[in-house]
């Protein structure tokens, strides 16, 4: 089959993984693939089990579902409770968990929740219910903020009243700036994310080649993508080369979709500083509506609690996110925490690291640590369908 085959064609698979086991001459090398839909590729395909015992492969916070923090999720379903709302949603924000339940169990109780499959969704149901107030829990690296700041210009011409915007769109380089300065840093290189680099091109990573030496391959999301993507990276090394370099050049150009960004920075900006899970604060890392698209601010139209919430002790998502261990490391990963009740945000999107570990096998690993037994799961409270 034309354009798949040839990305999992086993012989150029092995070829590949030869030359990254003489490249590398045995050396261990931790590169970090900052995009969930790698993490899903790698683990779906069986790509570590492919590569040199060498290399490790740790996952980075590009899962959008996953960074979101508790207090944000909590923000939301405050909104999706207030009399008169539809609150519209992605599917896979519908299970992630807030201190006080999911949105899921808010519609269970009596909210007006509903999935959608892009925020003009949203748009048409607030046209056909005039009297509601219709809000979209806009959320996703720059990949997915294209479609919402298009869906806003419609709104604005369109003069939609009812209809706002939750924005918690984050950008990829500053959480890559703040793994690259913490202080345990063993990374070498980054598999760059592809969509994202769909959007905003190749030049905000030189940063990460210039200033710190570690070379950035953007990749796509077939085995082989991924597989030459390390390749490449180990060539650099080999070479004594720090650059970045795009392996998804059928898909990435160098300047990124222009048009893409001139519609988000006509109706988005920079925020001063957000919270990220497991990074903690972030400074100019998230984006918020523009003081002309005020009118369609959920944020400004509704009261939110806007507090900080902390995880719960047994959840080590912010771990997982930062590449400090394996999801199967996690003291509650595939006992307590699973994707049919998940305790942390990284067991619930199929791009999070977590669930793509249980989903495809890797949760039997868990099963040969000794400390099974010693695990504390006192402080640990499980969603109940229907409880808020």
């Amino acid at each position: 089959m034309k354009y798949v085959d040839e990305y999992r064609d086993a012989e150029v698979a092995r070829r590949l993984t030869q030359e990254i086991a003489r490249l590398s001459g045995g050396r261990p090398l931790q590169v970090m693939e900052v995009c969930g839909g790698h993490t899903h590729t790698i683990y779906k395909h069986g790509v570590e089990d492919l590569l040199p015992e060498n290399i490790d492969l740790v996952h980075g916070p590009g899962c959008p579902v996953c960074v979101l923090p508790m207090g944000r999720i909590d923000d939301a379903i405050t909104i999706a409770k207030t009399e008169g709302v539809i609150f519209t949603t992605f599917g896979d924000m519908m299970r992630v968990p807030g201190s006080q339940g999911s949105l899921l169990d808010a519609k269970a109780a009596g909210a007006d929740v509903r999935f959608v499959y892009s925020p003009l969704d949203a748009l048409k149901i607030a046209r056909q219910n005039p009297d509601k107030e219709v809000v979209f829990f806009a959320i996703g690296f720059e990949t997915t903020a294209p479609s919402t700041a298009v869906t806003l210009l419609r709104a604005q011409a369109e003069n939609t009243p009812n209809f706002s915007v939750f924005c918690n769109h984050v950008t990829i380089i500053p959480a890559m700036k703040a793994i690259l300065d913490s202080p345990d840093l063993r990374l070498v290189g980054f598999i760059g994310p592809g969509h994202v680099s769909m959007v905003i091109g190749m030049r905000p990573y030189e940063f990460v080649a210039r200033d710190y030496g570690k070379p950035v391959v953007i990749a796509g999301f077939e085995p082989l993508d991924i597989i030459q993507s390390t390749y490449q990276i180990v060539q650099q090394m080999s070479q004594g080369r720090a650059e970045v370099e795009n392996q998804y050049s059928r898909v990435v150009r160098p300047n990124g979709n222009v048009k893409a960004l001139e519609v988000m920075a006509r109706t988005m900006e920079l925020r001063p500083f957000f919270e990220w899970r497991g990074l903690g604060f972030i400074t100019h890392s998230a984006l918020k509506l523009r003081s002309e698209f005020a009118a369609w601010d959920a944020e400004l139209k509704f009261e939110v609690p806007g507090l900080r919430v902390a995880d719960p002790k047994a959840c080590q998502c912010g771990e997982v996110l930062k590449g400090v261990i394996k999801p199967w490391e996690c003291r509650v990963f595939g006992t307590a925490c699973t994707p049919e009740t998940p305790i942390g945000t990284c067991m619930v999107s199929p791009e999070g690291a977590c669930a793509a570990y249980f989903n495809y096998g890797r949760y039997s690993m868990a099963a040969n640590r000794s400390d099974m037994a010693e695990i504390d799961f006192s402080d640990i409270q499980l969603p109940v369908s229907g409880e808020p």
